[in-house]
């Protein structure tokens, strides 16, 4: 059993709105649900009466609910949530009686900062929807934006679904190759595209994608430029309109006519990750993305209205989705586009006590980067507002774990989260009411009966093996783009466990009800038969204070797996046989022999996405001579050169 290392005290557990949800449940239900376990029981057993009482607890806007909760719940995939009602995101985003509130604070990593009430975001995103529906967009359309992290892609966002249209975006890095990728499957009418954006202390002119996008993609009919950086020049480019030249002559005073769409009408277009096969569309509902994040924001984050929220992401990841919705529950999104480690690596703890942020979101690989620098916060920041501290994008080391409450803060919520694209939310998450286990994810998520199965389809405890959700759940995609028979949408989660999502996570669920996570199951290596997530390995190797950071994969060698570990060392540093010798000694004295590699080889760099996901398939690609598809969907495809000089050596 991991050690606990935080406790919520008292008064947090009884200002929580779990409990608060807890009293609903036994008032309006009478079912005497006392404690986290008992709540999650009755959520997954009667998901009806959860979801119900979850759209009444979050005070969902609608023109209509229905009287029917579910339909088809004995389909995995076919349930239909809410069949009746009629809603609109955007409207339930823009809040009424918070006009004075702050509800944007958007900071540059050039110092540019601004402050949007929730009442000058509603006439910004009133002008905007106005430009759109005279430009023809209606119900249905594809509205698709390259841009960085700033207010113009949230105003963007809202303006589209507003008028019942979809929205998909990705982030300014992208090339053309990788925008055209996502962007040529879906047909957008309108594009919106900044002009460049900054990054670790440089500035990037994004301006000649422009003509190669108006050119491949022709269902661009208006390409709205945000100016960031203020470097084009307008020549030569007739359906390029300047944000505020498209939004001039629309009054900022117009009500906003909101579509009410259907629970599952498409809201949001997101992208897999693409490193093994065409980025694949994923559509995901109007009413489905709205509930569950309601659900994660109110009962798991425990946010209230005027509460200050950050994640740092992209507009390419799905916790830039998620963030957003934050603006449902009344909070303060504090939106930031930059390095997260520029001018320096702790310059994200001046945005907490600058802003009072409550809700500090990172990726693992972030905390484990401070750790690795050395850096403590509690030394030189208050931290006074911070409450509770996010993280997901890979699973958090244990180590990471007492990093947070050493040299960060003592007393704060860490959650680990787990979900992705996918579901455009989590499967496993916080709890604001439980304990904090090292290295464990506290909880699954409510409504989500998420369990652990093993090779034979068993459900299993305090074993390894798939993370599946074995019911339905209202953040399900709508399906797949150009997938009408939904072909490719069973393939991907419904094909390995018929009757069961099968979402690609090795891990294993304990006794307490938490969640440990070990990797990605299509990465799991596999020596002489045992199977071993890579985050077992990665949990022993960033131990080790010469390596910043590291990959392994397995390669097929004399009949079995071999592992084959690579490393990136501190600068300066070489691999010596006396560091691989303590590399593999720790290993072995901390997971076993069965995980210590049997090459380790030096590399200067790791590749990976864009949102900072190591890509071990890529690697193991590369080891077995088999081509790297799609390297234009990484960060930094130049990395995959040196371990191809390898390939004699493994040979």
């Amino acid at each position: 059993m991991n050690p606990v290392i935080w406790r919520p005290s008292v008064k947090r557990q009884e200002k929580a709105n779990i409990s608060r949800f807890m009293e609903k449940v036994r008032e309006c239900r009478d079912v005497n649900v006392t404690d986290y376990e008992e709540l999650y029981r009755w959520s997954i057993t009667e998901p009806a009466a959860f979801w119900d009482l979850m759209w009444q607890f979050a005070g969902i806007i609608a023109t209509c609910k229905g009287t029917q909760i579910v339909a088809d719940a004995d389909k995995m995939p076919g349930t239909k949530w809410f069949p009746e009602a009629r809603l609109n995101y955007a409207e339930n985003l823009l809040l009424k009686g918070h006009e004075n509130q702050c509800a944007i604070i958007f900071r540059g990593e050039n110092g540019e900062s601004q402050h949007i009430s929730y009442g000058e975001l509603y006439r910004h995103v009133s002008q905007l929807a106005q430009a759109l529906r005279n430009d023809g967009v209606i119900l249905g359309d594809r509205v698709a934006g390259v841009l960085p992290n700033r207010p113009e892609s949230i105003i963007a966002m809202l303006a589209t679904t507003s008028l019942g249209a979809v929205w998909s975006s990705c982030s300014p890095d992208f090339g053309v190759a990788g925008i055209v990728d996502r962007f040529s499957q879906i047909t957008p009418k309108v594009l919106f595209v900044g002009d460049g954006y900054f990054f670790n202390g440089k500035t990037f002119d994004r301006t000649s994608q422009i003509a190669p996008l108006l050119q491949t993609m022709p269902s661009v009919e208006r390409l709205v430029l945000i100016p960031v950086i203020n470097s084009f020049d307008g020549a030569n480019e007739n359906q390029v309109t300047l944000w505020q030249d498209y939004i001039d002559g629309f009054p900022d005073n117009q009500p906003i006519a909101f579509a009410q769409m259907p629970f599952d009408a498409p809201l949001f277009i997101l992208y897999s990750s693409g490193t093994t096969g065409p980025p694949k569309c994923i559509v995901h509902g109007v009413g489905g993305t709205l509930i569950q994040h309601l659900k994660e924001h109110r009962l798991h984050t425990d946010i209230h209205a005027g509460d200050c929220l950050f994640y740092y992401t992209t507009c390419g990841w799905m916790m830039w989705n998620w963030l957003v919705s934050g603006l449902a529950s009344g909070a303060t999104l504090v939106i930031y586009d930059g390095s997260p480690l520029y001018p320096s690596a702790d310059s994200l703890f001046d945005l907490i006590d600058a802003y009072r942020i409550n809700f500090f979101g990172v990726s693992a690989k972030y905390i484990h980067a401070l750790k690795k620098a050395a850096i403590t916060p509690k030394d030189t920041h208050s931290l006074a507002s911070l409450s509770t501290i996010l993280s997901t994008g890979s699973p958090l080391a244990p180590d990471s774990f007492d990093f947070v409450y050493e040299s960060i803060k003592s007393d704060v919520c860490l959650s680990s989260i787990s979900g992705g694209t996918d579901i455009i939310s989590c499967f496993v998450l916080g709890c604001p009411i439980l304990p904090v286990r090292r290295g464990e994810i506290q909880c699954r998520g409510l409504g989500m009966k998420v369990e652990v199965y093993d090779d034979k389809a068993r459900s299993v405890t305090g074993e390894k093996g798939e993370l599946v959700c074995t019911a339905p759940f209202p953040s399900m995609p709508v399906g797949f783009w150009n997938d009408p028979r939904q072909r490719q949408y069973h393939a991907a989660y419904f094909e390995k466990f018929p009757g069961a999502w099968s979402h690609g996570d090795y891990v294993a669920l304990t006794d307490q009800g938490g969640m440990i996570m070990y990797g990605r199951s299509d990465a799991v290596l596999n020596p002489g038969g045992v199977r071993i997530g890579t985050a077992e390995i990665y949990r022993q190797v960033e131990q080790i204070d010469e390596v910043l950071e590291s990959l392994i994969v397995g390669q097929d060698h004399d009949g079995d797996c071999r592992l084959i570990l690579f490393v990136v060392l501190r600068p300066g540093l070489q691999l010596s046989d006396q560091l691989i010798a303590a590399i593999k000694q720790h290993i072995r004295q901390n997971a076993s022999p069965r995980h210590v590699p049997a090459l380790i080889l030096q590399v200067t760099d790791i590749p990976r996405t864009k949102n900072g996901k190591i890509v071990e398939l890529a690697v193991r690609d590369i080891i077995h001579s088999r081509p790297v598809r799609n390297q234009q969907t990484l960060a930094n495809p130049e990395a995959l050169e040196q371990f191809r000089q390898f390939l004699p050596l493994l040979g």
